[in-house]
């Protein structure tokens, strides 16, 4: 069984601000529990890891880590929670801030972190076989251990989370802060600048995201963000393994947030609606389908879709449920249509975890048309609620909703191929003739029912990855 060490910058239950957290949090847990590997997890220490976490740390290492002509201090802590160990790298200077991205120096903050990854090794009670780091702010770490070769044959994975987001450093901070020779430069160069997503999927011995169709879209322009021809170059590297979701968290039949606790039964998800209903002001009617969408109000969610359709479909006999924050073009256009259709739909201008369950447990649709989405988290919690997606055909999700099929009683959603808001409303309305027809509606209630999204199976083709790597090195002696 192979040790691994993960490296990433957000990790739950410590700090979270999308769906990497998740990941870091769920699957060294799922490849433990199933005995199919050694992990531990390395992360930054910052301020705004709550006390209670804090306050478990223990202090193992303090070190000095070189960047540029200034020795920074790095202090190594441990900690042990649900049968994994964590180590987190403390620097006050660059992370004892609020927040955790978003800085002018966002750059030298995790060049110091990754350089500080491989420093910290020597300290750790645990001899990785492979280094298994996550997006731009780990992708040095796998640069610097090809490199600098801290470990003697230890191997490199890295994971793409969400390719359009790259780490640019201006290109003189290779002299400024890297600290190794320059002829190392073109590894990390790209059109100009210093590229830290770059620079992983160069190095790494191997290279995953985290959906097969995402695998395939990257090297194509579209999606691959300026990085395709790279990733083209490293195909035979590149794979693409599907995120799961915790689904001990993300259970209806113990979810504290809902209001009725249910495993598949529709009149507890009846109840959930009428209680949402009246919370919210919709009027009661639970036989009225009720349509939602939980997101961040960016353009990659599809909400410019959402926008022009949302007029002709509230002609229908619906209700539209839409939660989240972002672009203000988004947050006014769905305020307008909550205000001018009262009866049919209501806009909530915040996030909150238990609203957002709730609305899981009372919907019958959820909305994901996303631009692009390489894994996506919400169409599988949907999918663990028994609610049905209905989603663009990209990335994760067209690898976990396969649309449904009336002739042959295949598929657990409503999907569309093109970035097209006409495509998007007659899935809608077509999802709405499936709901009015009670057979046709019981035979996809039964294929929902019947899709599982655990981490148990990812965990698999991640053990079989890091046994393959090992592999091909002992190939190579």
């Amino acid at each position: 069984m192979k040790n691994i060490l993960f490296t990433a910058s957000e990790c739950t239950p410590f700090i979270k601000t999308g769906g990497l957290a998740d990941v870091i949090g769920s699957l060294p847990q799922a490849l433990v529990k199933e005995n199919l590997a050694n992990v531990r997890v390395i992360l930054p220490k910052y301020g705004e890891i709550p006390d209670q976490w804090h306050e478990q740390m223990e202090e193992i290492a303090s070190f000095p880590v070189r960047i540029g002509w200034r020795n920074q201090g790095a202090k190594l802590f441990k900690l042990e929670h649900d049968a994994i160990t964590f180590y987190f790298i403390e620097n006050h200077h660059y992370f004892e801030r609020h927040g955790i991205y978003g800085y002018y120096d966002d750059g030298e903050r995790f060049v110091f972190y990754s350089k500080a990854v491989i420093e910290s090794l020597p300290y750790l009670d645990f001899v990785p076989d492979i280094l298994h780091a996550h997006d731009w702010q780990a992708g040095l770490a796998v640069a610097f251990a090809n490199i600098l070769q801290p470990v003697k044959n230890m191997k490199t994975i890295f994971t793409i989370h969400n390719i359009k987001y790259q780490g640019m450093l201006h290109y003189e901070a290779f002299d400024d802060l890297f600290n190794i020779p320059r002829e190392h430069f073109a590894g990390f160069e790209w059109n100009g600048m210093l590229n830290a997503m770059k620079s992983g999927i160069f190095h790494a011995d191997k290279i995953t995201t985290v959906s097969p169709t995402y695998a395939e879209e990257i090297k194509e322009p579209f999606y691959g963000e300026g990085l395709e021809s790279l990733l083209r170059d490293r195909q035979g590297d590149l794979s693409g393994i599907i995120n799961g979701i915790n689904t001990d968290d993300y259970n209806p039949m113990k979810d504290p947030y809902i209001h009725a606790n249910y495993q598949h039964s529709r009149v507890k998800k009846k109840e959930n609606k009428k209680k949402l209903q009246e919370m919210i002001g919709l009027p009661v009617k639970p036989d009225v389908p009720m349509y939602i969408a939980i997101s961040r109000f960016v353009e990659q969610k599809g909400f410019h879709l959402v926008e022009h359709i949302l007029h002709d479909f509230l002609q229908q006999d619906v209700q539209v449920v839409i939660l989240g924050t972002g672009e203000y073009e988004f947050e006014s256009s769905f305020s307008w249509f909550a205000q001018n259709f009262p009866e049919k739909m209501a806009t909530l201008l915040k996030f909150d975890e238990g609203l957002a369950r709730q609305l899981y447990a009372a919907a019958d649709f959820f909305l994901m048309p996303s631009k692009f989405e390489p894994c996506g988290l919400s169409q599988l919690i949907s999918l663990q609620y028994k609610t049905v997606p209905i989603v663009r055909e990209t990335g994760g999700l067209k690898d976990t909703v396969h649309p449904f099929n009336e002739f042959t009683g295949e598929g657990n959603g409503f999907s569309f191929q093109n970035y097209n808001a006409h495509e998007l409303l007659e899935q809608m309305e077509y999802s709405l003739k499936i709901y009015h027809s009670d057979k046709l509606w019981q035979t996809l209630l039964k294929n929902v029912n019947k899709s599982k999204f655990s981490w148990t199976d990812s965990a698999v083709q991640y053990a079989e990855l890091y046994k393959d790597l090992a592999a091909s090195h002992t190939e190579g002696e």
